[in-house]
Order: C-alpha cells, then sequence, then structure tokens
C-alpha cells in the first residue's frame, strides 16, 4: 500500500480509494491523471482485492495504454490473469472474437485498415469523390444506421446513392469476413443491444470499470458504457472537461459535464495542483477558461511558483513574427536549452509555411509533428507541378501529376498509353499530345478523352501567354482557368486544403510584389532552395497544430496566430467555447516560458489581410480591450439531433436568429433551416 500512496497528493489518494458507485475524477492539466488512474487500478487489485478479470480500463491510444500499464504492473504483485487494459477498439476486437457469431459471422475475420476499406469502396463506385463516401459511411456507423435507415434518411439524390454504395460495401465485408475499423465499436454495441443476458453476464464480468481522458468520448462510446454498466453502476471516468477540443470529430463534451446526470450518485474528486507549469503561465490560462459557461469548474493550483511573466509579441506581419521567433529560439539554444524543450503551435496549418521559412533562414532545425511540411502537402505540390508546366511544357513529370487533376475523365491506362506513345516518338508528352492529328489520338484512347487532352494543352498555351504578359495575373488565371480548389472540395479537410492553397497563392503574389520583375523560374528557384534547407537535420524544435499538442509539454513554448479568425476561428458554425478550450490546451502545454504572438496582417485566402488581437489575449489579463460577450448556444457544427418530423439530423452551421439560435441541419442529405428549439441532441 506504501508504494501506491507514498506519491499522491490528497485529492489523487482519495479518488484511489473510492471503490463502488460511479466516480468522475476531473483531472486539470499536468494534474497527475495517470498516475492517479493507474495508482486506482492497483489499489483495486492489490489492497482490495478484486480479480483483475473482474476490471476494464479503457483509453484512446495505445500508447497510453502501454504507458499505463507499465506504471499500474510496476505497483502489483505478478499475477497470471493481468487486468484487461487496452483502447476502446481492441476491447472491441477482443470481445467480438467471442460473441460475433450471434451475428451469423466467422469470428477469424480480417479487420481492414482506411486504404483497404477506400480501395473496395472504388471498386464499388469509382465516380463519387471517395473521401465524402469514406466520411458518410463512417458516419452512419457510428450512429448506428443500417444501409436502408441511410437510404431512407437520404432526400437528395447524391446521399442516396451513397446509401447504396453503403449497402454494396457492406455485404462485400460480409461475403469476404471482414470488418472496418467503426465496426469494432458498433458491431460491440449491436451484440450487447440485441442480446441482453450477454450484456448483463458481460457487466457483471467487469465489475470495475474505468475510462481515461473521457472527455474525447462520443456518442457511441458513452452508449457502449451505459451497455457494459447495466448490472452495476462502478464505473470512474477521468477527464477534464476544459481539455474537450475534438467535437469536429465526434467527441462530446455533454458526456462528462453530464455524466452526475447520466450516472446517479457521482462522487466528484477535483485533482486541481498541477506539477507542469509556473505560476505565471496558469494564471492566465485560468483567466482564460473561466470565460467559458459550458464548463463543471475547477482552477489549477501551481506547485512551482514564479517563473517569467507570459510574454506578448506584437509584429508587423508573419514574415517580421518569424524572423523574431527564430532570433528568440536562437538566443534560448545558444545559452543551453535543448531544442527539443522548445516547440511553437498554431491552431491553423496554414500558418506553418511563413514559420518554416523563418526558421529555415535562421539555421534552426525543426520537426513537423502530425503533419506534412507545407511544400510537401498535396494540394502545394499540385500548384507547383502546374507552375513548372507552364515555365516547361515538356516536363513529363510534371504533366503526369496534374493531367487528371481536376478529374477529366482520364484512367491510368490512358496515361500510361500516351506516355509510352510519346516516348516512342521522342516527344514530350504535350507535344504528343498537340501534334498527333485526332483520328490517331483516337485510336489510342476514347474519342472523350482525345477533346479533353486537346483542350487542356490549348488552356496550357493559353496561360503560358498570360504569364509572359503579366506574372502577377498569371495565379489568378491559373485558378479560374482550371478550377484547382474543386480537385479537394468535397474532402473531410476540405477547408484546410483550400486554406493551404489560399496561402500559396499569397506567398506568389507577394513574391512578386517584391520582385516585380521576377520570372516562374525565379520563384520555382526560391521554393526548391527552401525544400534543400528543409533537409537540415540535428537536434530540432518541435512545431505542431495545438491539436497534435495534446498531452505534450515543453520548458519553451510560441503559440502564433493570436489574432480573430485564427485562434478563435469565428464564423462556419465554430464554437467559441471549444475554440476557448484549445487556447487552454495550448497555454498549459508550457512548462516555463510562454510567449503568444499576434501580428497586424497575415495572406489569408490568398489577399493580405489586416488583423485584429485575439479576445482571448483580453480574456487572459495580458491586454486591454473589449470582452466579446457572446449567448451561448448548446449546439454545435457537426453536433447530431432529431427533429420530430425530419428525424436525425447532423449541424451544418450555427447562426444568430433574434432571440433564438438557427441550426443549418442535414437530414440525410436534405438540408433545412430549424430553429434550436425544435430539435433535440441526438
Amino acid at each position: 500500500m506504501e508504494k501506491i500512496f507514498n506519491s499522491l497528493n490528497e485529492a489523487q489518494a482519495s479518488a484511489v480509494k473510492h471503490i463502488d458507485g460511479p466516480l468522475l475524477i476531473l483531472a486539470g492539466a499536468g494534474s497527475g491523471k495517470t498516475k492517479t488512474i493507474t495508482s486506482r487500478l492497483a489499489y483495486l487489485l492489490d489492497v482490495v482485492g478484486i480479480a483483475p478479470n473482474n476490471t476494464l480500463t479503457l483509453t484512446f491510444t495505445n500508447k497510453a495504454a502501454k504507458e499505463m500499464q507499465a506504471r499500474a504492473f510496476s505497483m502489483i504483485n505478478p499475477t497470471s490473469y493481468p487486468p484487461l487494459l487496452c483502447t476502446f477498439h481492441k476491447f472491441g476486437l477482443l470481445f467480438l472474437k467471442f460473441h460475433i457469431h450471434l451475428l451469423k459471422r466467422q469470428n477469424n475475420f480480417v479487420v481492414i485498415d482506411t486504404e483497404d476499406k477506400k480501395r473496395i469502396i472504388k471498386k464499388i463506385n469509382s465516380e463519387m469523390p471517395l473521401p465524402l463516401i469514406a466520411s458518410e459511411i463512417s458516419r452512419y456507423k457510428n450512429s448506428l444506421l443500417s444501409p436502408s435507415q441511410a437510404y431512407e434518411q437520404a432526400e437528395l439524390k447524391n446521399y442516396q446513392q451513397i446509401a447504396k454504395i453503403y449497402e454494396e460495401y457492406e455485404a462485400y465485408l460480409h461475403e469476404n469476413n471482414l470488418v472496418d475499423f467503426d465496426d469494432l465499436l458498433s458491431l460491440t454495441y449491436k451484440l450487447l443491444d440485441e442480446n441482453p443476458t450477454l450484456a448483463q453476464e458481460t457487466s457483471k464480468k467487469y465489475q470495475y470499470i474505468m475510462i481515461d481522458e473521457y472527455q474525447d468520448t462520443n456518442e457511441l462510446q458513452f452508449r457502449l458504457l451505459k451497455k457494459l454498466c447495466s448490472a452495476h453502476n462502478n464505473l470512474c471516468v477521468v477527464g477534464d472537461d476544459d481539455q474537450s477540443i475534438y467535437g469536429w470529430r465526434g467527441a462530446n463534451v455533454r458526456n462528462i459535464l453530464e455524466f452526475h446526470e447520466d450516472f446517479k450518485e457521482t462522487v466528484v474528486v477535483k485533482l486541481e495542483e498541477n506539477y507542469r507549469s509556473k505560476a505565471a503561465i496558469l494564471k492566465v490560462a485560468n483567466e482564460l477558461i473561466q470565460h467559458n459557461r459550458s464548463r463543471l469548474g475547477k482552477k489549477l493550483l501551481p506547485t512551482r511558483q514564479g517563473g517569467d511573466d507570459v510574454i506578448t509579441l506584437s509584429s508587423h506581419d508573419e514574415n517580421e513574427e518569424a524572423r523574431k521567433i527564430a532570433t528568440k529560439i536562437s538566443t534560448l539554444i545558444s545559452q543551453g536549452t535543448s531544442p527539443k524543450e522548445i516547440a511553437i503551435l498554431y491552431r491553423v496549418n496554414a500558418l506553418s509555411r511563413s514559420l518554416e521559412e523563418g526558421l529555415n533562414r535562421g539555421g534552426i532545425p525543426y520537426k513537423l509533428v502530425g503533419g506534412l511540411r507545407f511544400y510537401d502537402r498535396a494540394e502545394v505540390k499540385d500548384l507547383i507541378s502546374y507552375i513548372r508546366l507552364i515555365t516547361n511544357p515538356h516536363d513529363n513529370f510534371s504533366m503526369k501529376r496534374v493531367i487528371n487533376k481536376p478529374k477529366r475523365g482520364l484512367g491510368k491506362a490512358s496515361v500510361e498509353k500516351i506516355e509510352l506513345a510519346a516516348i516512342t516518338k521522342t516527344m514530350s508528352m504535350y507535344d504528343y499530345i498537340k501534334q498527333t492529328p485526332q483520328a490517331e489520338l483516337e485510336a489510342l484512347v476514347k474519342k472523350k478523352n482525345t477533346q479533353t487532352l486537346k483542350k487542356f494543352v490549348a488552356d496550357i498555351d493559353e496561360i503560358i501567354l498570360v504569364a509572359e504578359h503579366s506574372t502577377y495575373e498569371f495565379i489568378d488565371v491559373l485558378e479560374e482557368r482550371f478550377k484547382l480548389k474543386d480537385i479537394y472540395k468535397s474532402m473531410p479537410d476540405a477547408n484546410e486544403r483550400i486554406a493551404n492553397m489560399d496561402e500559396f497563392y499569397g506567398l506568389f503574389r507577394d513574391f512578386i510584389k517584391q520582385s516585380p520583375e521576377a520570372t516562374l523560374d525565379e520563384f520555382l528557384n526560391e521554393l526548391t532552395l527552401q525544400s534543400e534547407q528543409d533537409a537540415v537535420e540535428g537536434e530540432s524544435i518541435y512545431i505542431m497544430s495545438i491539436h497534435a499538442s495534446k498531452g505534450l509539454e515543453f520548458e519553451h513554448l510560441f503559440i502564433i496566430g493570436l489574432e480573430e479568425g485564427f485562434l478563435p476561428i469565428i464564423g462556419d458554425g465554430s464554437d467559441t467555447e471549444e475554440e476557448r478550450r484549445l487556447g487552454y490546451v495550448a497555454f498549459t502545454r508550457a512548462k516555463d516560458t510562454l510567449t503568444l504572438s499576434h501580428v497586424n496582417s497575415r495572406f489569408y485566402k490568398g489577399r493580405r489581410t489586416d488583423l485584429s488581437k485575439s479576445r482571448f489575449l483580453t480574456e487572459a489579463g495580458l491586454c486591454a480591450g473589449s470582452l466579446k460577450v457572446e449567448q451561448n448556444t448548446a449546439f454545435k457544427k457537426g453536433d447530431l439531433v432529431r427533429h420530430k418530423i425530419f428525424g436525425p439530423g447532423r449541424i451544418l452551421g450555427v447562426s444568430k436568429a433574434g432571440r433564438e439560435f438557427k441550426l443549418s441541419i442535414n437530414f440525410g442529405g436534405s438540408k433545412r433551416d430549424i430553429l434550436a428549439s425544435f430539435v433535440e441532441r441526438l
């Protein structure tokens, strides 16, 4: 017992000693959450005497599960029956292996990954946007909708077609004894829901259940937990409502906010002592988050006193910002700070471009976490390939990359035939398409494709003339003629990809403004130099999005983009409270120093835009300004709701309508605007 309690504070110890009944451990950032949950597991096994196979501990990532396992096992006596401690999906996999026969399926099924899923969908339908179909099928499964239910709810033809593809996709999985990632939870829930006796037996088996990162659970996971607790209420959840930042992917913060209502007689233990950040950092984090209304309420208390004041860095534009930050980082490294203890965070991925260039110029090696470097992103590479093709239409490599972007109905086989024919005649693909008579080209590819190819090279020729006449106007004509943004509009991450394209367009315009006589070749050479500098190796600082930083900590932290529109993102149904939670998560990654940066103007959507400081700087007490107080709505973009006539739907956007809120809702493909008071949350 001494091994379990010797490093716990009073609140942690009280959580560990709680045995029966629902327990909510409200764990603030840096408050020893993992230590508490693993100590409680050790206490149940080694002190109380609960059998290991009567416990179940679930988390979200394999990394977290392994860390918790190592910590818990170091505190308990060796046992031949280790407790089940795994991710939600691993639990689903194990459960299905034992019980999927009840669904008339074989237990030697194979779990397919995302790429396998896309390949199967592409075989069924190669015309509709693949990411859209994959995303909708995942949404149907997490909403527990069968193909027939999805079809019944779809009013638009496109969504009816997706429901039909879903039906064929499910049939394919059944025939080939496959399950996808979403099935691991949806089929597990289905088994428990359709077999009450099995639900009771399973609940009696797992008499003590613990859930990590409870604020990140979605509706399906919540419903699954209710089934697992059908025979008892010994559920302990650990989480932080102030760190719920995944609403966009289905996480429902109400699961933690309303836990005490869903599980009666809940005991709440607040872990408020913070062991990570200096007092000055916690002061601004606490002041910021208290402006949220939908929260249970707690205050981080510093165990590390003092520290430098939080710095607010003001710059004219993003280039000056990058220079200032690079200089500060160089100073830190020269004073002996390890580069891996330094990080830069941003809310919007497109902001990484100027940052990467500033670090390259300063000779500071960096690692981009959780994403591609700006110039390695597919949408940016497509743009660069188009520019290369305009400067040199005989560049076959670039021609092959963009010849079917946006889609022009050209299959891989047709492109390979054209390339081979061009090589045979020692010509570039461009010359071959341009000079080969139409009848000869039709013998190689379809008539429709021949016309498409002839138009494509004619468009290239026209844009070459524009570029020769006006380099600055060229980029607008390129987008207008080829509609390159349309390539990505149907993808789930469309907004991010289009923002990256706008950032690139802005970069191009800025380059030409600064060097009016510059050619496209000179612009491409500048990009090549950037790519070469990217290869610098050695110890690196980290740059990443705020979402990617969750769970990490750094001695010295810089956060850029503290402007209205970037942090917080505003409009388009954004949730200001979730944006504020993102700010709070970002602030609390810092251990020793925190620098918050804002600029007067940035390139935004391809144009330079004047910006105002983020309201979060005012709310955190870092600068004067009028607070923006907003009426709160219980609903946000992405939420699932039910209407008494139209049935279930997903919110696309939220807007003000007098004293009410108006919700734009997709009811299975039919979009309607409904007042918030006429729907209920699913």
